[in-house]
């Protein structure tokens, strides 16, 4: 099994290209389902996540061509469609559940396997059953599969007001809606930037929507929608972990592509911290103002707030500030399994809760540490690169999931990483 061998080492230098986003491409990817021409996406992450929804795709029937070193992927679904999502694949991964929308408008009926993914907590399901019964979907669960039809074999615009604003459940919403007959109104839709660029996918595709990143959108339902080329946009959890790169180690490293907007709130927490950040043309270019990080407090929250997924790699940075900093996550149960790992090194945290508190150490130090799930392996790497001596960070498949090429973007700024065989 693989696993990442860290040496702690001084200041950063250089560019950092930063890939086309997971969970954008994962989202877009499903949205070929929808029609019978081709679809074509560009700056496509190469992840092995994108990798198991090409195979979901194909096993339902669409064919799916990984061109340009896989930064292209070329998608057609001209062919008989299998309504039927097996749990052996849609188990390997959360975002396979974004399949049932589009099954459900183009068909009109869909079998899809309960998901898996990371263990971070328990993301149901019922948020987006809610929202595609609000659309006419009769939805039964039945032997770990749910099974889905529309009343009268097509579904119908309605409005919806969701209890929680779940990106999943407005991808799968708004996708289906295209479709549907007469006009569709999405209430408390999640505002995230994966999800206005879905929209605008959708709208090269012929669909016609409106108000993405506001907390209502409206959807006129379409009889067809036709072939697009689309790219993929710039993935803001990596460009966030990069960014932490030089605030963790020192120096100045740019992060190509990267955009203020898509990371504002976790700039401000940067700044807060004594980290600087700048935006040209190129990108964001981040490096440590003087001295030691300074303690923060970090509170998760739905776009535009603090995303849960840069919380882990923001306590990796915090593990080594001056003062105590304080993590409260709101999103998931069970996402601080990565501060034991981290305490391995000589982290000094506590955690009670959905809070944990982190008394900042002057260094931390080298140690076998283990990977629970994609963004804590990432922290792991980080703290391994501000600590003294090795750090070997293993299980990091979950790695492989969400960060393209890691080693080498690290290395290309003179970190010390390697990926080794154990």
């Amino acid at each position: 099994m693989d696993s990442i061998l860290v040496r702690g080492n001084g200041p950063l230098s250089g560019d950092i290209p930063i890939a086309g986003a997971k969970n954008a491409c994962l989202t877009l990817m499903p949205a070929t389902l929808l029609s019978d021409e081709p679809l074509t996406l560009t700056n496509a992450p190469r992840l092995s996540d994108i990798k198991t929804m090409t195979a979901l795709l194909a096993s339902l029937g669409a064919e799916v061509t990984s061109l340009q070193d896989g930064k292209v992927l070329a998608m057609s679904c001209h062919n008989d469609i299998n309504p039927h999502a097996d749990y052996e694949i849609v188990r390997k991964m959360r975002a396979s559940n974004l399949v049932l929308g589009p099954l459900l408008a183009r068909l009109g009926h869909a079998v899809v396997s309960l998901p898996g993914g990371c263990a971070i907590g328990a993301r149901p399901m019922d948020i987006h059953i809610d929202a595609l019964a609000a659309l006419g979907a009769d939805i039964e669960l039945k032997e770990g599969y749910l099974h889905a039809k529309a009343k009268g074999g097509k579904l119908k615009g309605a409005v919806h007001e969701m209890r929680f604003a779940s990106v999943g459940a407005t991808e799968n919403f708004v996708m289906a809606a295209t479709l549907a007959k007469g006009t569709s109104v999405l209430k408390n839709a999640a505002k995230e930037p994966e999800i206005v660029d879905l929209v605008r996918c959708l709208r090269a595709m012929g669909a016609q929507i409106e108000g993405e990143g506001t907390a209502t959108i409206t959807i006129e339902g379409v009889d067809r929608l036709h072939g697009a080329t689309h790219p993929v946009v710039t993935d803001r959890i990596e460009l966030g972990t990069f960014m932490l790169a030089p605030a963790i180690c020192g120096g100045t490293v740019t992060c190509l592509g990267g955009k203020m907007d898509l990371v504002a709130a976790f700039a401000e927490k940067l700044d807060a911290a004594g980290i600087s950040v700048t935006e040209d043309a190129r990108g964001l270019t981040v490096s440590r103002k003087n001295g030691r990080v300074k303690a923060v407090d970090v509170k998760t929250e739905i776009f535009p707030g603090f995303p849960t997924d840069l919380q882990a790699q923001m306590m990796a940075l915090l593990c080594t500030a001056q003062g105590t900093s304080v993590l409260e996550e709101t999103i998931f149960e069970n996402r601080f399994m990565h501060a034991p790992e981290l305490i391995r090194m000589g982290a000094n945290i506590e955690v009670h809760g959905g809070h944990a508190t982190v008394h900042g150490v002057e260094r931390l130090k080298g140690a076998r540490v283990m990977a629970t799930d994609l963004r804590a392996s990432v922290s792991l790497i980080l703290a391994g690169l501000a600590a003294e001596g090795e750090t070997v960070v293993s299980r990091v498949y979950h790695l492989d999931r969400g960060y393209e090429r890691v080693e080498e973007k690290f290395s290309g700024v003179g970190a010390h990483i390697e990926r080794i065989k154990e």
